[in-house]
């Protein structure tokens, strides 16, 4: 008798701990009332990671933290559009497509163009922001007056793994291009302490760094890349064939360009110091 009590005390409480770990995030029909979107949360001011609400940022799928920056802030508007909830999913960035092609997150937002290469994995949306490449490097140092991407020949030059900055490397005569990095904090990090002389970005990300940081200028040319219409684009990642693409193209719609660009000088302002 003692056993069979005690027997039916311990499936007691296992049942809850069961019940608790079966309902998950969503459910089945949260799951049709959600846009779980993906993003690595570290691309001012694209997107960032913070420690608080502050500025409208949203709470990470899972974890304490919070994202920010100009996608969440049209990833908020497109899930108004669809009248879903927004969930962020913070994804590193070469695990974004996969995760997308897995079902992990329904859409990808985080600053990422619809090159030739990208286009033959998934669909993109319309362009919601069109930006040109600049090159970062330290305040005071020999390259800040730059005008030619060929005056850093001889030069260390990086770009973020996995995107286009990094193939434009080889336009520069003489360069010494670097070993590409993961992300936009380590290409930070490494230009102030010398490891590189530079790295290649994008314009709001050049004023997002300038602006974190007094070491960092950032260089735009008289004589530049020369990159593709799609390269320097923004759009947003979809599955091949969704019919989510059409849906998200009317929310775009609807966003006029005098509020991206509203929005976009809102995250260049509000991004945190650190990055």
């Amino acid at each position: 008798m003692t056993k069979r009590i005690t027997m039916i005390i311990a499936i007691m409480l296992i049942i809850p701990t069961i019940l608790i770990g079966c309902s998950g995030n969503n459910n089945g029909q949260d799951e049709a009332n959600v846009l779980k979107v993906g993003l690595e949360a570290g691309y001012p001011p694209f997107n960032w990671t913070q420690i608080n609400d502050a500025n409208g940022a949203v709470k990470i799928n899972g974890a304490s933290e919070y994202a920010g920056g100009y996608d969440v802030e049209i990833a908020k508007k497109i899930a108004e559009g669809l009248g879903k909830e927004l969930v962020i999913e913070k994804i590193e960035w070469g695990g974004l497509v996969p995760a997308l092609q897995s079902g992990v997150i329904d859409v990808i937002i985080a600053g990422m163009s619809p090159t030739a290469e990208r286009m033959e994995e998934i669909d993109f949306s319309d362009v919601y922001y069109t930006s040109d490449l600049v090159m970062v490097v330290r305040s005071g140092g020999e390259y800040e007056n730059a005008t030619s991407i060929h005056d850093f020949s001889g030069a260390k030059i990086t770009a973020q793994s996995e995107t286009f900055h990094y193939t434009v490397i080889d336009q520069i005569n003489g360069v010494v291009k670097e070993t590409a990095m993961q992300d936009f904090p380590a290409m930070r990090v490494a230009l102030e302490t010398g490891i590189i002389d530079g790295y290649v970005s994008e314009r709001p990300e050049g004023v997002s760094a300038s602006a974190a940081n007094d070491n960092f200028t950032m260089v735009e040319f008289e004589d530049g890349f020369v990159t593709s219409a799609e390269d320097t684009a923004i759009a947003v990642g979809v599955v091949k064939g969704s019919e989510l693409t059409e849906q998200i193209n009317e929310a775009l719609g609807n966003i006029s360009e005098e509020m991206r660009q509203e929005l976009m000088d809102e995250a260049i302002i509000n991004q945190p110091a650190a990055q």
